[in-house]
């Protein structure tokens, strides 16, 4: 179980104007190195960019996982839940595997 951590203020006042971050991994549990959605809206917060948009999810799904991983929607639907409470100020936009976005 990870430890609740305090988020440390902002790196940047609104550098940036678009955030790619990745939400899920492949397989059944999450290496070192890959973000789940609560992590991903903790560096949305600290980075603060104008758009998030979660990436690395809904790609690729192993046969036989289905039954232990939660369905493909829920890591950018629980991103999006998160950044809304940690950095209200940032727009979500989730976009379907090959969607695109006007930016």
């Amino acid at each position: 179980m990870r430890q609740q951590q305090e988020c440390p203020a902002k790196l940047t006042p609104r550098a940036l104007d678009v955030a790619l971050l990745p939400v899920a991994g492949w397989g059944p549990t999450l290496g070192p190195g890959h973000m789940d959605p609560l992590d991903a809206a903790r560096a949305a917060q600290l980075i603060a960019p104008r758009i998030a948009i979660p990436v690395h999810w809904g790609t690729l799904w192993p046969i036989g996982l289905a039954r232990r991983r939660p369905r493909l929607e829920d890591p950018p639907r629980l991103f999006a839940e998160r950044v809304a409470s940690l950095a209200p100020s940032v727009e979500v936009r989730i976009l379907s595997p090959g969607e695109g976005t006007a930016l």
